[in-house]
């Protein structure tokens, strides 16, 4: 049996329980789009864990589509701020020396369609906001990892939107409050091993608004790369197993547009990455 490639994390049509599954790229280059048009998806079921996992013949169908990674497997998030250079451009910001660094809780995972964006009622002002980003998950735990071993610690990649309450970040200097609401963190449609994504630094990212692209970039623009991110990260610092790393946002988000664009009730919001596919969600506001 194979190691996954392309890993869903889902509940079955056909036993009601969660499983690991390894999709076909070739049938299902989009699992996020798919799922949304309704279509029937198979995966062949990977025994195991997300970290160890195999690919069986066992097949089964998607009767709900979760996040790659579950909240009890992710110690932590730990958030790339001002990290591609069209974006420091946009904001009118120094290129920083070192890696900007701010922590949502795991309680912010959330799943892609047909879960929910929730919005609080502090958040609910007309500055809940979203960031198109590459998120990738630590497959070991390490401490001072070398740059040039970094790569060797990344179990797979994914989409992810950084939903940012604007009016509460600009209150304070710490982001974790403002970025840390409860489901703030989608992640998804699907974890691409590090095997099948040989070069994250030359992916296509962008974020669509009720059908309109907002974000527009590319990987490349990344002023620190994901081996410089693991190894600042790891200084002094145990990274454990599961850790979700999120590496930054090109130009585009809502706060910097003109006319703003906001998360309102009943939007929906897309974060498409290529290779990986489009993570869609609604907004809900509580």
């Amino acid at each position: 049996m194979a190691p996954w490639t392309h890993l869903i994390r889902f509940i079955a049509e056909e036993d009601g329980q969660i499983h690991l599954g390894q999709v076909d790229p070739e049938e299902f280059p989009d699992i996020g789009i798919a799922v949304f048009e309704g279509k029937r998806i198979s995966a062949k079921l990977i025994t195991g864990d997300i970290f160890d996992g195999v690919v069986s013949d066992t097949l089964l169908h998607v009767g709900t589509l979760l996040s790659p990674i579950s909240v009890d497997e992710v110690p932590i998030i730990r958030c790339m701020g001002l990290n591609y250079r069209d974006h420091a451009r946009e904001a009118n910001m120094p290129i920083p020396d070192v890696p900007v660094l701010f922590i949502k809780p795991r309680t912010a995972i959330n799943g892609p369609f047909p879960a929910k964006i929730p919005v609080p009622k502090i958040a609910q002002d007309g500055t809940s906001d979203y960031e198109a980003e590459l998120s990738f998950v630590i497959s070991k735990t390490g401490k001072d990892i070398p740059e040039d071993k970094a790569l060797g610690y990344v179990l797979g990649y994914t989409a992810s939107n950084d939903v940012s309450a604007r009016a509460q970040q600009f209150k304070n200097s710490q982001w974790s409050f403002s970025k840390g609401f409860d489901g703030s963190c989608p992640l998804g449609p699907v974890l691409v091993s590090s095997s099948a994504i040989k070069d994250p630094h030359s992916l296509r990212i962008k974020a669509i608004h009720n059908g309109i692209t907002v974000q527009d970039s590319n990987t490349n623009e990344m002023i620190f790369q994901v081996a410089q991110i693991i190894s600042f990260l790891s200084r002094g610092t145990t990274l454990e197993r599961g850790t979700v790393i999120m590496t930054g946002t090109g130009p585009g988000i809502g706060a910097m547009r003109d006319p703003k664009v906001v998360l309102n009730h009943g939007d929906d919001i897309r974060v498409e990455v290529q290779h990986v596919g489009t993570l869609i969600n609604q907004v809900y506001y509580e």
